[in-house]
């Protein structure tokens, strides 16, 4: 029995990069399992509480996110088992990349939902529900699933031999930065309006960590960067923003019944 094949691979047979990805991986999905449990465990002293929803809508996202990347680091798991086998260190090199083409397709179906929910979090955390907002909100996800969606057709433009289309890939990225200009476009206005500390610091970090972290994750797989290094951008940046967010859900649900 090998040891890759049934339990974690250890770094004298996959090398010490591949194996801090996978702890990246596997405790990204500890910490939204932790956020999912957290996030219900709050109860607010009545259900009509402005807070509620968007308590409510962390759960959901900590478990899209956790369950995420759970698959992700399964699957992550049987790349390294593979990894094992291959001593090339070109060949290791295609092997990784090729798995990120794979793999990555789990984030951005997470994201489609998720980064959404996350915008939707951040209007709600304030208590106006005018229709104004109601077209924010509605403005908002429509332009952040256009924007993961059509990086998702981005990141699957792949040859038979799975090596990636630069041309077609560039052509997808620019159109999916529209979507990423129309978010900011219209949340920035709406995020220099006066907001409570630390609330504040929280949703700011949570969005930045991501709206780095999307599109330079996304341009860097066109250079011959070990494609670990993006995993753990992306891993990263979903910690921040989506961890970072409950914090934020959190402190306003302090303040609501202090």
């Amino acid at each position: 029995m090998e040891i890759a094949d049934s339990f974690v691979p250890t770094a004298g047979v996959v090398g010490i990069f591949p194996l801090v990805t996978y702890f990246f991986l596997v405790v990204a999905t500890y910490i939204f399992l932790g956020t999912f449990i957290a996030s219900l465990a709050i109860r607010p002293a009545t259900a009509t509480q402005p807070i509620q929803p968007a308590l409510i809508l962390t759960a959901v996202t900590a478990a899209i996110a956790g369950f995420s990347y759970y698959q992700i680091q399964s699957h992550y798991h049987t790349m390294l088992a593979e990894l094992a086998t291959v001593t090339s260190p070109d060949d290791r090199q295609v092997l990784i990349r090729e798995s990120y083409n794979a793999i990555g397709q789990y984030r951005f179906m997470d994201w489609a939902v998720t980064v959404p929910l996350l915008l939707i979090q951040v209007v709600l955390l304030r208590t106006d529900t005018s229709i104004k907002q109601t077209r924010l909100l509605i403005t908002l996800a429509g332009a952040s699933f256009f924007m993961i969606l059509t990086g998702y057709i981005g990141h699957q433009q792949l040859g038979f031999d799975n090596e990636i289309l630069v041309g077609p890939k560039l052509i997808w990225g620019f159109v999916s930065l529209l979507g990423y200009a129309a978010v900011a476009r219209t949340l920035l206005p709406f995020l220099k309006q006066a907001n409570p500390q630390p609330v504040a610091r929280l949703v700011t970090i949570s969005l930045g960590a991501f709206a780095l972290a999307y599109p330079l994750g996304y341009f860097l797989t066109l250079t011959p960067i070990d494609f670990n290094s993006i995993h753990i951008l992306y891993t990263v940046a979903d910690v921040v923003s989506k961890a970072g967010m409950g914090l934020a859900v959190y402190y306003t649900y302090k303040r609501t019944i202090e």
